[in-house]
């Protein structure tokens, strides 16, 4: 029977059949030569970031810890949601090759969707500040990623995702408005309005879309009148090839729901939202819907590489050689990278604060021995970094 999704399953993954052909015949190449249980070290890193990224957010640790657990290795990895700079192992794994050089394109798949959805969720988070973030992307990508977007988003620093079974994995409430097909299938704006109302329970805001059939002005002039008080906030979904200058309309918006009574009210951006939108109404809206833009981000490359063979620094070309550890300062939030073996700094070299190292050890011969932590626990570790962020 054939799929009826071209996706991987669960086993798949952690059979490690989700591979290229070429570390394939590595094994046989090496298991004919005797060389497949050479021990080595490898270390995921970023070499270089999207235009004007300084910075990451590690994401997607507990997935990968999956794949070795019952492993002989040994695993070192940040904590997940540690935010980190080029050139840091992020994560490191030592043992003999043949448990774990398969998983390359799967570590390197899983760690660099969730890193790249995760940092761009924290900048657009970063650029909204107090302003409310929900994550509207999974139309964006296939249904089979949803989840796991919606996680990565959620990591990331937005308040709420919209996404059903992401929420309900996430142990959270799915936040959303309504779509303009409930709009449509009413004659009148008003009906549908009417009807959300009149059906939705009372815990569920009503937050009336307001771009369908006319324009922005009249459509919100008309949900004040229709729901008056009752009228939690509007949304503009707007295209940007309609909206000609954003500022201007959401001034008008503002100014129509407060002569109307409701300086509560609030306003909600979606379609097209990313940190310049957001640098450029911060000031008018209350809550931001943010798709594609976290959905779809710049890609963060981050490469998982030999850099220790039998105890001993060796690389490729390009890489720095050796097993190695981060020390972020505690105070100025400024790393040092040093060799694992090199004594611990006493001090940040920059400032003479307090460090801590950022690898911590989480497998041991392929058993588990640090406990992993929640995804809200992540989100606010996240959160607390990009404070840091703010005030530098």
């Amino acid at each position: 029977m054939s799929r009826k999704f071209f996706i991987a399953t669960e086993e798949e993954i952690l059979e490690g059949k989700v591979t290229d052909i070429y570390y394939i015949r590595t094994y046989q190449v090496l298991e004919k030569k005797g060389k497949l249980d050479i021990e080595v070290t490898m270390d995921v890193h970023s070499y270089s970031f999207p235009k004007n990224y300084e910075w990451a957010v590690f994401c997607g640790l507990n997935e990968v810890l999956n794949l070795f657990i019952g492993k002989n290795v040994d695993v070192y990895a940040m904590d997940e949601g540690t935010i980190f700079r080029l050139y840091e192992p992020v994560f490191s794994i030592k043992g003999p090759y043949r448990e774990f050089g398969v998983y390359e394109p799967i570590i390197d798949g899983i760690l660099r969707q969730y890193v790249s959805i995760a940092t761009r969720a924290a900048r657009i988070k970063l650029a909204a500040g107090d302003k409310t973030v929900i994550f509207f992307g999974i139309r964006s990508i296939h249904p089979a990623l949803a989840p796991l977007a919606d996680r990565a988003a959620y990591i990331g620093g937005c308040d709420a995702v919209s996404g059903v079974l992401g929420s309900e994995l996430l142990k959270i409430q799915p936040v959303g408005t309504m779509p303009h097909e409930l709009t449509l299938i009413f004659d009148k704006v008003e009906e549908a309005w009417k009807s959300f109302d009149e059906v939705m329970p009372q815990e569920v805001p009503r937050y009336l879309l307001c771009d369908t059939m006319y324009d922005e002005r009249t459509e919100v002039w008309l949900a004040a009148k229709t729901l008056g008080k009752r009228l939690a906030g509007v949304r503009l979904d707007t295209p940007s090839s309609r909206r000609g200058d954003i500022r201007k309309l959401l001034q008008e918006i503002r100014w129509i729901l407060d002569i109307n009574g409701l300086k509560d009210a609030k306003i909600i951006l979606s379609s097209g939202v990313d940190e310049d939108t957001i640098t450029l109404t911060r000031d008018l809206v209350d809550i931001y819907g943010v798709g594609t833009a976290i959905a779809f981000p710049p890609s963060v490359d981050l490469a998982f590489d030999i850099v220790e063979k039998e105890g001993v620094p060796y690389s490729k070309r390009s890489k720095l050689p050796g097993r190695k550890q981060v020390y972020r300062c505690l105070s100025c939030f400024r790393d040092e990278i040093k060799l694992f073996t090199d004594p611990a700094p006493e001090k940040c070299k920059y400032c003479g604060g307090e460090v801590e190292p950022l690898l911590k050890k989480f497998i041991e011969k392929g058993k588990l021995i640090r406990e992993l932590q929640g995804e809200k626990e992540v989100k606010k570790y996240v959160l607390e970094q990009l404070n840091r962020i703010a005030k530098s």
